[in-house]
């Protein structure tokens, strides 16, 4: 499901909601001499339940060794651990166990797949893998949508492989203008990656349209779920993705730690990117063959108790109901909406409706730097981000530079809602501008 789909949105019953906040602690706290903490920083970092870190703590305390490794009980125990949270982590995107890399995160995950198309670019991988290798002629395609790590990785590529680097637009509400996509997806085109979400608009991709695109002329689809997984179903086999990356930070799990998806038969032919232990079968002095998938990707120590702990996150998740998930956060984005609309002075960045959108609102306020907003509304235990979040380009194609960003997740609530749409009114005021 997108949420070009979504269910009607209905916020989580109120009793229900206070238990869901009980089971994230650092909601509680106080800040800045005293004020109540309002956490709206999701889109950068969820908070992790209590599930999360018992799950840790559980792991570290009674089972912790290396796994796939020694034969030993601790060693023997940790391994079915890890390999049972890939099976929960891979149910989540609806997934096979096999077509789950663990990486160190969203980031970790693009680059890994970047080194292993650039490996097949120099003829690693044999015949087989012939087909990710990128030369000079070939094209990438990326947005102007994208977060850094979503499009710094394929501007390397392209430079060391020759591929011309190109992009789709987004118009003056933050979506991409898929109207180009004939244009720029031609049939040269070699990979198509772009965001599911806009980190900055909350926009969300037809991803369908995408990947008809691409597949028309036989390109890769690689999709950064970065901002979607924790936020609303996501299935991606369903979706039709080649390749899709995505974080347990942003999912109420723990930081280090993320995840490459690859089509089981893509994954079968690509060749590794990452060298060392653990990925090998036969190692000689002069040539090494590797794993299966997806071991063949996942060279040296795991970060294993930061996958055991995401694994419980995403239980957490689906035990709430992410359809659920994403109705509670829609519509507390309506309500955020129709907030920043009331406030003089204040652009919203990105649709001003919840069709196609997350809970991601940025807004710039006139004559005021988003880091002293952000200053301001620190002081009253508002916690949001503000620069460029790691995607300069959509800011320009915006007309801006940098951004106040709140982003919603499923233990927000009305009420906090209100009283930042209420505080954002206060901020041109308190710099002494537009009054």
């Amino acid at each position: 499901m997108t949420a070009l789909s979504m269910p009607e949105p209905a916020l989580i019953p109120e009793a229900e909601l206070a238990a869901i906040r009980a089971d994230f602690p650092i909601l509680q706290r106080q800040v800045r001499g005293g004020v109540p903490l309002v956490y709206l920083d999701s889109g950068a970092t969820t908070q992790r339940p209590t599930p999360v870190l018992h799950a840790m703590e559980d792991f570290a305390t009674g089972r912790n060794a290396a796994v796939h490794r020694g034969a030993h009980a601790l060693a023997e125990e940790a391994t079915e651990d890890y390999e049972e949270a890939r099976g929960d982590i891979a149910r989540f995107v609806g997934a096979r166990p096999e077509e789950i890399v663990f990486t160190s995160g969203t980031t970790g995950a693009i680059n890994l797949l970047v080194s292993s198309l650039d490996a097949a670019s120099t003829g690693r991988g044999g015949p087989a893998a012939w087909q990710f290798a990128l030369t000079r002629g070939d094209r990438i395609v990326v947005t102007q949508a994208e977060h850094h790590s979503n499009l710094v990785p394929w501007q390397e590529l392209a430079a060391r492989s020759g591929a011309e680097l190109a992009w789709l637009r987004v118009g003056p509400d933050g979506r991409l203008r898929l109207d180009d996509l004939s244009q720029v997806v031609t049939a040269h085109t070699k990979v198509v990656a772009f965001t599911h979400a806009s980190n900055v608009t909350g926009a969300v991709t037809d991803v369908a349209t995408v990947v008809a695109a691409a597949k028309g002329v036989g390109a890769l689809t690689v999709l950064d779920a970065a901002q979607t997984a924790g936020h609303m179903p996501v299935d991606l086999p369903g979706l039709g993705v080649d390749f899709a990356a995505f974080s347990g930070h942003k999912t109420l799990g723990p930081h280090g730690v993320g995840a490459l998806y690859g089509r089981l038969d893509l994954l079968e032919v690509l060749p590794p990117g990452f060298y060392g232990g653990s990925m090998v079968e036969i190692v000689t002095m002069t040539e090494a063959t590797f794993q299966p998938p997806p071991t063949r990707f996942e060279a040296g120590t795991q970060p294993v108790t930061e996958v055991i702990g995401w694994a419980a996150a995403v239980r957490y998740l689906s035990e709430i109901g992410m359809a659920r998930v994403e109705a509670h956060e829609a519509a507390l984005t309506a309500r955020l909406l129709a907030g920043v609309a009331g406030v003089p002075g204040v652009r919203l960045l990105g649709p001003p409706g919840i069709d196609g959108r997350l809970g991601c609102v940025a807004v710039e306020f006139d004559g005021v730097h988003p880091h002293d907003a952000g200053q301001y509304l620190d002081s009253l235990g508002f916690a949001v981000r503000v620069g460029h979040h790691c995607a300069q380009p959509v800011h320009r194609a915006l007309g801006t530079h940098t951004s106040t960003r709140a982003t919603l997740g499923v233990y927000n609530t009305p009420a906090e809602v209100d009283a930042y749409a209420a505080a954002l009114a206060t901020v041109r005021p308190y710099f002494g501008v537009g009054e």
